[in-house]
């Protein structure tokens, strides 16, 4: 049809061409009726029309013009947001995994399965971000061996991308790490939990580790009342003893050395060194029965002796400790936070944090 309407065309008019439009509608052919502006048929029919195609298009390409059509609602106008037209400070992706190669202080590089967190700040009057940026500028980078440098190339990249001002970006994976038995001469793989995390706000960056810690913990006053039992009645008893987490948090002090996993891991041995063993003969077992008789803690002291360590470690900044007793007398947990600094210093705590401090086996 080439009907033209003048813009000043009558109501008669209007409904006339209607009338022709709809009769000719019912009579075209399925060919006829594609070539029609689908709203238009919409309209006019009340319904969907035409059938859509169900088949994928496996040989449709996509071109520049075709791509600059599609709509981008995230990007859109700030009359589109709903809600209070408020900042968020951090808006992203959590928990996109990948491969990624670590440098480590004694065996060169080890390529982990990684969990990535991304996210940015956003202005009150921007709709949203387009998430898979990130992880594209991500993947840019994802070739090379991480370190702090590697991530902070990472997050400059996605930060100027959504043009955004504040920023963060963590890094969780399982390290492993031989360990020696301690009376057999075996060797087996401990895997600590680690996250690396760089946080940029207000122009200023830190550099944060987190790692997960577990050791045995025997019970100072069960001791001393097993003990007890054997001297004044002849009665056979054990001191209870359980496994124990504790969450090391550290903010890496500018202008100092490289801070490595290990040197963490190593540090927290001399804290507490009834770290849990991996390969175990009853020479090792009696070892560490005798290893906890002589390092027994309360909760309170195992914050304490992870601090007394932090504190002498130059590149060591503001840290956080907590601590996580799962008794094995009692049918809840005995906990512990320690604060150095104001990096990690909170009112509040999550819910679930103590919750969190479990390890998986």
């Amino acid at each position: 049809m080439n009907a033209e309407f003048d813009a000043a065309a009558s109501r008669d008019e209007a409904e006339k061409a209607l009338a022709i439009l709809r009769s000719w509608i019912a009579g075209a052919g399925d060919e006829d009726l594609k070539s029609l502006d689908p709203a238009v048929l919409r309209a006019l029919l009340g319904q969907a029309y035409p059938e859509f195609n169900r088949e994928y298009p496996a040989e449709f390409t996509v071109d520049a013009e075709y791509k600059a059509s599609l709509p981008d609602l995230q990007n859109g106008p700030s009359s589109l947001i709903k809600g209070s037209k408020r900042h968020i400070e951090h808006v992203g992706i959590s928990n996109f995994r990948l491969p990624l190669r670590y440098h480590t202080r004694d065996n060169g590089d080890l390529t982990l399965e990684t969990s990535v967190t991304g996210t940015v700040s956003l202005e009150a009057g921007k709709k949203g971000i387009n998430m898979s940026r990130i992880m594209r500028s991500f993947y840019e980078h994802a070739d090379r061996t991480f370190s702090f440098e590697v991530i902070e190339a990472a997050l400059d990249d996605y930060k100027a991308d959504l043009e955004s001002f504040d920023a963060r970006i963590q890094m969780a994976f399982s390290f492993p790490m031989k360990v020696d038995s301690l009376r057999s001469g075996l060797q087996g793989y401990q895997y600590y939990d680690i996250a690396l995390e760089l946080v940029e706000r207000d122009g200023l960056r830190q550099k944060i580790m987190h790692l997960d810690f577990v050791y045995s913990s025997t019970c100072p006053c069960s001791l001393e009342l097993s003990e007890h039992a054997r001297e004044t009645r002849n009665q056979l008893a054990t001191p209870h003893s359980q496994r124990s987490v504790a969450r090391i948090s550290i903010e890496m002090e500018p202008g100092q050395k490289c801070l490595w996993f290990e040197d963490v891991i190593d540090l927290c041995r001399r804290a507490v060194p009834t770290e849990t063993q991996v390969m175990v003969k009853r020479e090792d077992e009696q070892a560490f029965a005798e290893l906890n008789a002589a390092n027994p803690i309360f909760v309170e002291d195992a914050a304490r002796l992870f601090c007394e360590q932090l504190l002498e470690d130059k590149r060591v900044g503001d840290f956080r400790v907590v601590a996580s007793h799962q008794e094995s007398l009692h049918s809840h947990d005995a906990v512990s936070v320690l604060i150095h600094g104001d990096t990690f210093d909170q009112a509040s705590f999550d819910p679930h944090l103590f919750a969190t401090l479990i390890h998986r086996g």
